[in-house]
């Protein structure tokens, strides 16, 4: 009796064994599928994102149906495109941006003209002398209603590149994408996105060249990419607010 409990025993041993490791592939098996997710995301950088690449022309950007067809913006010439999904275009929005846009290149031509015409009165008697304060008087007259219409041109673009840095997508200008914004579930390889902190971003990027930069946005060289640059837009909470990468062009006309 002790010799048959001795073979049952080991018996039962051994089945346990073989269910242990069932149990154990079956585990790996199914981690597999998750660790292989994680390994292969795709990560906002140089590369692009979703298949959008710096310098693509537009019409191969749509063709990846992953931009929306509508601008959201055409500031300066250059057409922003929202990710699918993202914002829709805001039709007063954009009659708001191309009046100010065309106010502010008439009146600056308006202003460079009268200049150049006030500075070629070289007259000396008194009716011409009055002439030529008169047109001094009407160019700085010019030149300060440009400066107002500048000013508020500048505006709008701010508006813009608020939008663009909360939500992303594409700007495309006279040589393609010239910047990629980052939609808001998107990475860097180093795990930066929207809502990561600014010392998680400075930890991940001071050593490789992170500066201030204009409007206390952060830029950073893309070293595979020379020309290029990733930019990144804080919040008022301390965190992330928008991730891009960006050739630095500010007018696309």
């Amino acid at each position: 009796m002790h010799k048959g409990f001795v073979l049952s025993a080991g018996r039962a041993v051994v089945a346990v064994a073989a269910v242990s490791g069932l149990a154990a592939c079956s585990s790996g098996t199914a981690a597999a599928p998750s660790e292989t997710a994680a390994a292969h995301a795709e990560v906002f950088g140089a590369g692009g994102y979703r298949g959008i690449a710096p310098g693509m022309a537009k019409e191969a950007a749509l063709a990846t149906g992953k931009l929306a067809n509508a601008p959201v913006s055409a500031l300066d010439g250059c057409t922003v495109l929202s990710w699918q999904g993202g914002p829709a275009p805001d039709q007063a929005r954009l009659a708001a941006e191309a009046a100010a846009q065309k106010k502010a290149d008439e009146l600056y031509a308006k202003s460079d003209a009268a200049d150049r015409d006030s500075k070629e009165n070289t007259g000396q008697s008194a009716a011409e002398l009055a002439k030529a304060a008169a047109k001094d008087a009407e160019a700085a007259q010019l030149a300060a209603d440009s400066a107002m219409a500048s000013a508020e041109l500048a505006g709008k673009r701010e508006e813009r590149d608020k939008a663009f840095a909360a939500a992303g997508g594409a700007s495309f200008g006279k040589n393609g994408v010239h910047e990629l914004g980052a939609p808001p579930d998107a990475k860097t390889a180093d795990g930066i996105g929207i809502g990561s902190s600014l010392a998680d971003l400075h930890k991940a990027y001071d050593a490789r060249g992170l500066k201030l930069a204009e409007a206390g946005r952060f830029e950073m060289p893309i070293a595979e990419k020379p020309g290029w640059r990733f930019v990144f837009t804080p919040a008022a909470n301390g965190t992330v607010g928008g991730v891009a990468i960006s050739d630095g062009v500010l007018k696309c006309r």
